[in-house]
């Protein structure tokens, strides 16, 4: 059998191949790709991902220089970054949606361009122009921002729920991986090289990884290229097709799926059930991220003996617990998923667990399914934020607060990959569009946490205010069962809406 062959052969999507006695009739593939192919594209995304968080935070070591450089106040630096992160959660829903719409590939090239460009601007900016800064700022964020969305989307388009879990926790380690060492690349480059270096740093690895796009990635969006089999026009075409040979030996015997109209992404934000879980996924970020922000000027203060250096490299633990986390998350989405399979299949016999447009039944637990282990793995993120919190107020040896930090980049990954990996299974065909809504509920509260992070601590010390922080989770917590249980009824309302359109339509 030919490579070509063998990496078309319709798999079962939703039966177990291991499963001998299934009787459930073999379902066409939803994608084309074989497994590395599909592996090989979430690496793609997930290195463009990293540039939204990471281009973020590699310029926080850098303020006291600005500062100094620029001729302003710490508050006025400050403002730079309070805009970035306004631009980093807005800008997602013009690309995102625009995604969804027009594709992935050019979106993705166009961000990375545009942020490529910011950088080289932002390297040059006059030290007299300090709102040349704040402007060049707002386009970095804009060209950034948008490729944890357009990446989600891509998952969207080649994996079935019952992989989505593996991959987007693979695909969650670029993007949370910014936070982490952002702050030590910074940091290094702006002793060693001054702080311009950073801009052109951004500018080096954001063109790089542009011209990897170009090169490599195919169009995924469903309404362009179905499963993968249609060939597109030629602006969608990777130049190196390494995983795109399908189209040299494209027929016409896939169908072309229909082509959907413009959808407002805000209008998302009417789906109570996605609201929900958006909500709570920003608390989560916010606490996560008042962490991170926090470290800096907490362990400076805590223990004097860390040098600017040092510090950076105290970013690590919790830099590594998000990778491991991400990592974990994946399988244990998939394994979860498995098992409400396994007990849909068990209770509905041989029944398909897809409704006749290929996605799931309105009966089929889906929020069941990814969100059942993710309650204890928020009590114990809870129990190890305060914890925390108490550690630095009691000034304990360093390595026990770098330990918590770990555990809490790894708990964070389990409570928010699986609210992103759901958003995604309630809305098919419109990932980028609801990973943006996700991104500006995120980065807005995200943005709320770091402004006032600083008057809590110094108004209740770090033990009472990560006690607040953490006691805000716990307080938000129904809603995740709030989802599990109205969930089911929501997703048949928005299908037979999805319905009448269609049918108006025609």
């Amino acid at each position: 059998m030919s490579k070509l062959e063998e990496s078309t052969q319709p798999p079962i999507d939703m039966v177990d191949l291991n499963d001998k006695t299934s009787t459930e009739p073999v379902e066409k593939a939803y994608s084309i790709y074989t497994s590395k192919e599909k592996w090989f594209i979430v690496t793609l995304v997930s290195f463009a991902g990293i540039f939204s968080p990471f281009t973020a935070n590699i310029y926080f070591p850098a303020i006291p220089t600005l500062v100094s450089a620029f001729h302003k106040s710490t508050e006025l630096i400050n403002l730079t970054v309070t805009m970035y992160m306004i631009l980093q959660g807005l800008s997602p829903m013009f690309f995102g949606s625009f995604a969804d719409f027009h594709g992935r590939r050019p979106i993705f090239v166009l961000c990375l361009f545009v942020l490529c460009l910011s950088c080289v601007g932002l390297a040059l900016v006059p030290t007299n122009a300090y709102w040349l800064l704040m402007v060049l700022r707002c386009v970095q964020a804009t060209g950034s921002a948008s490729t944890i969305a357009l990446g989600a989307g891509v998952i969207g388009d080649i994996a079935i729920p019952a992989e989505r879990g593996g991959f987007f926790g693979f695909y969650s380690l670029g993007p949370m991986l910014g936070p982490a060492f952002g702050p030590v690349i910074g940091g290094a480059l702006s002793d060693g090289l001054g702080w311009r270096s950073i801009f052109w740093f951004l500018c080096i690895a954001s063109g790089f990884a542009c011209i990897v796009m170009l090169l490599f990635l195919p169009e995924t969006l469903r309404q362009l290229v179905g499963d993968g089999s249609i060939a597109p026009s030629t602006i969608y075409r990777p130049i190196i097709p390494i995983i795109s040979r399908h189209y040299s030996e494209w027929t016409s015997g896939s169908p072309r799926p229909p082509r959907r109209k413009f959808r407002n992404p805000l209008l998302l934000f009417k789906n109570l059930d996605i609201l929900m879980l958006l909500l709570f996924n920003g608390i989560v970020y916010s606490v996560f991220y008042a962490v991170t922000a926090s470290i800096s000027s907490l362990f400076a203060e805590i223990y004097p003996f860390l040098t600017d250096s040092t510090i950076g490299l105290c970013y690590l633990a919790i830099g590594v617990g998000t990778a491991v986390g991400s990592a974990g998350t994946g399988k244990v989405l998939d394994w979860d998923f498995q098992r409400a399979k396994k007990a849909y299949i068990e209770s509905h016999g041989s029944e398909s667990m897809k409704n006749e447009s290929g996605e799931l039944k309105d009966d089929f637990p889906i929020e069941k399914a990814r969100l059942m282990s993710m309650s204890y793995a928020t009590l114990i993120l809870v129990s190890a934020g305060m914890g925390y919190g108490w550690c630095l107020q009691k000034r304990v040896h360093i390595a026990a607060p770098l330990v918590l930090q770990f555990i809490i980049g790894a708990l964070s990954m389990s409570v928010m990959n699986p609210t992103q990996t759901l958003i995604l299974d309630l809305v098919p065909g419109q990932g980028s569009s609801v990973t943006a809504c996700n991104n500006i509920v995120r980065c807005l509260l995200g943005a709320v946490s770091v402004s006032v992070i600083d008057l809590i601590l110094n108004s209740l010390k770090p033990g009472f205010t990560y006690v607040l922080l953490n006691g805000i989770i716990i307080i938000s917590m129904p809603l995740i069962y709030l989802v599990i249980r109205m969930g089911p009824r929501f997703r048949r309302r928005r299908r037979e809406a999805d319905v009448k359109t269609l049918v108006a339509q025609s």
